[in-house]
């Protein structure tokens, strides 16, 4: 289900009996916006929403938009007392991603790979956030694992510099780390791979640093950097978690670690190792919450340990929501039907939304846009002036043609007509356009002239952009996923 996270399911999916999984429940938006008791627990809300500020309708899920059915949460079990708390769907989504799913034999088996991923980011976060210099591991207990040895002499020997650290912070927690020193361009890759047994942990961040790289690939990663701040900025840690290519900090490659090397190994069994990472994040203060996927013919499970395996910062609740598309994206799919009061509302709230202009329609009301079509490279910033042109905003418009002109990845083809109609604006505020037309088709074209000047007369507009509404007609590609998901949910 997770593939879908990003894309708009569509009406016919939003009014079913579920909508992600059987074991969901929906929780009506109280009409003070306050968060439904419910959901969650208090320690939650307080987490989540420590100042009140964020309406329960913000947590209506991006996938169906369906703000008049509520809040779709998932039940998840507390492992401490075995409570079963209701996580909605939409804070899953904005602050966790992929961290903590798994699959497996065994529930445990699983369980544990989704424990040791959130240990692997969250220490690895800290780590690099902190510039904490880690203590070497000794060759006597690299040669203990033969197979690791060997791949890690075989970087060296291709010219590669490769540190093999223990990042258990003083045999704390079951990570460790191999960082790549590329001496042709001076870039430095940490990779961390995490598991309750000491060798897994090794293979995985050995594992990590090859993953889908030939040797030929281990380049064009950045140089060690002096700013700490910088390195411990949310952004770094992000680009750490999608690819590894963030920056490290010299401090991290420092010769004095900030612990000791402990050889160690906190489990022989599954059993031993799911006890351990429990027992682990309790007593960190940390509570772990499991939901168990089995509809499938084979067990999932996704763990979430709030406070700690965010990987986004809990503040996106308030200022980076997906649920912001869902009062919008209605009329954004209905553009060519809006009328003018409609068009003027539509713009006033994307100014108002504070959403970069450079932002992708597409992925913002969650759709699949067709390779090729007007929809797959449409950006804010583009639609917002197409609206400005539809209700005969001047200024907006020149400020929309100047962004639009300004930035490096608009259509070519658009991007003249924008040009155009910055002109014949601009001449018009001289006195009159009409003196220039021939010099302008010259310049631009015919047809984009013709184009321009009709958008301006607001005789054509958004330049013939489909309307395909809620039910996404014509889209065919995203109609492809929504068939795809139709045969996943038949099994739930």
């Amino acid at each position: 289900h997770y593939f879908w996270t990003h894309f708009y399911l569509g009406p016919d999916v939003a009014g079913r009996s579920h909508v992600h999984f059987p074991q969901e429940r929906w929780f009506a938006v109280p009409p003070d916006e306050s968060w439904p008791t419910e959901l969650l627990n208090p320690e939650l809300h307080q987490l989540y929403n420590p100042e009140g500020s964020i309406d329960a309708s913000s947590l209506v899920d991006f996938n169906s938009g369906a703000s008049e059915r509520g809040i779709c949460a998932l039940p998840y079990v507390r492992q401490s007392d075995g409570q079963t708390v209701y996580f909605p769907v939409n804070i899953i989504g904005n602050l966790y991603v992929s961290n903590g799913m798994s699959a497996g034999n065994t529930p445990m088996e699983a369980r544990t790979q989704a424990l040791s991923e959130i240990f692997e980011r969250s220490i690895k976060a800290r780590i690099i956030s902190q510039g904490i210099c880690l203590p070497d591991v000794p060759e006597a207990v690299l040669a203990r694992y033969p197979r690791i040895a060997r791949g890690i002499a075989a970087l060296r020997e291709a010219g590669f510099g490769i540190l093999v650290k223990d990042a258990s912070l003083g045999g704390q927690y079951p990570v460790m780390n191999v960082t790549l020193l590329n001496p042709t361009d001076q870039g430095c890759f940490a990779s961390f791979g995490a598991h309750p047994r000491f060798e897994v942990a090794l293979e995985r961040a050995l594992t990590e640093l090859l993953q889908g790289r030939a040797l030929a690939a281990l380049s064009g990663f950045p140089a060690p950097g002096f700013d700490l701040e910088e390195t411990a900025s949310s952004t770094n840690i992000e680009i750490h978690f999608v690819d590894s290519s963030g920056v490290i900090h010299w401090k991290f490659l420092g010769d004095v670690p900030d612990h000791e090397f402990v050889d160690w190994n906190f489990g022989t069994s599954t059993a031993e190792d799911y006890a351990f990472c429990l027992q682990r994040l309790h007593q960190d203060g940390h509570q772990v919450y499991v939901s168990d996927f089995k509809q499938l013919g084979v067990y999932a499970c996704r763990v979430l340990v709030p406070g700690l395996s965010e990987i986004y910062p809990i503040d996106d609740l308030e200022f980076e929501n997906n649920s912001i598309a869902n009062p919008i994206r209605e009329a954004i799919l209905n553009l060519s039907d809006l009328d003018d009061e409609e068009c003027a509302d539509l713009l006033d709230t994307l100014n108002d939304s504070n959403l970069a202009d450079h932002r992708p329609v597409p992925g913002l009301i969650g759709l699949a846009a067709d390779a090729g079509s007007f929809w797959s490279d449409l950006r804010l910033g583009e639609l917002k002036t197409l609206l400005a042109l539809a209700v005969g905003d001047e200024a907006a418009t020149l400020e929309g043609c100047e962004w639009i002109l300004n930035f490096d990845q608009c259509n070519p083809e658009r991007k003249r007509v924008y040009a155009c109609i910055q002109n014949l604006i601009r001449l018009a505020d001289m006195g009159d356009s009409g003196p220039y037309l021939d010099t302008l088709a010259l310049l631009y074209g015919a047809g984009p002239l013709a184009q321009a000047r009709a958008l301006i007369m607001q005789d054509d507009r958004f330049m013939g952009l489909s309307a395909p509404g809620l039910a996404l007609n014509g889209c065919e590609m995203h109609h492809k996923l929504l068939a795809a998901y139709d045969k996943i949910h038949a099994f739930a």
